[in-house]
């Protein structure tokens, strides 16, 4: 494995959970000859300056995402869309050793895949934001206050996007209403939900 990065070995070295998992998926993926680098956080390897696939982990399993991975044909029913909102990024999740172990050769032939991908220079069709459901607490409000209407309007797609998502998550109407009431001034100021 030559092609270890060593400002890399920190995000290994810190990991109090799937140490072994994470030494058998780096390993594996850099046997297709990906560049290691360091970002978000979480090792991330690419090719020619195009990322490719991450390795992160969480409470309940360890994962391998790869960033276009909408357009794998997974073949074998491996990846996972996160949540109906990730539109481009597919995981392939693992608990145990023998699960990577298992699935090398797949994970090797989806990696290969993912590299052709960019090779094509294809890329995902990302839906537009006008294709989101506003939340009707929302567009509620939008509808009796026609600055709130421009404000939002007026904000670049990805902050839209982002309101649009965190009014949508909560299960009651209640809450959905309390979130859109805290954050009317923030768009009004022409702000994005983390600005």
């Amino acid at each position: 494995m030559s092609n270890m990065n060593p400002k890399v070995d920190f995000f290994f070295d810190k990991a109090t959970k799937w140490q072994e998992e994470y030494k058998h998926l780096r390993t594996i993926i850099l046997d297709c000859g990906l560049t290691e680098e360091l970002k978000w956080g979480v090792p991330c390897y690419s090719y020619q300056k195009k990322n490719i696939i991450l390795i992160h982990g969480f409470k309940e399993y360890c994962a391998v995402l790869f960033m276009k991975g909408a357009l794998l044909h997974d073949a074998k029913n491996i990846l996972i869309q996160q949540t109906e909102n990730v539109q481009s990024a597919r995981q392939v999740r693992f608990t145990t050793v023998k699960e990577i172990v298992k699935l090398a050769p797949t994970l090797k032939s989806y990696i290969y895949e993912a590299i052709e991908v960019e090779k094509a220079g294809l890329k995902v069709e990302l839906k537009k934001t006008s294709e989101y459901a506003i939340p009707e607490e929302f567009q509620t409000k939008l509808d009796k206050n026609a600055a709130l209407k421009k404000a939002f309007h007026a904000l670049t797609p990805g902050r839209q996007r982002a309101y649009i998502f965190h009014f949508s998550q909560p299960k009651l109407s209640k809450t959905r209403e309390s979130r859109v009431e805290k954050y009317m001034q923030q768009i009004l100021d022409g702000k994005g939900i983390d600005d």
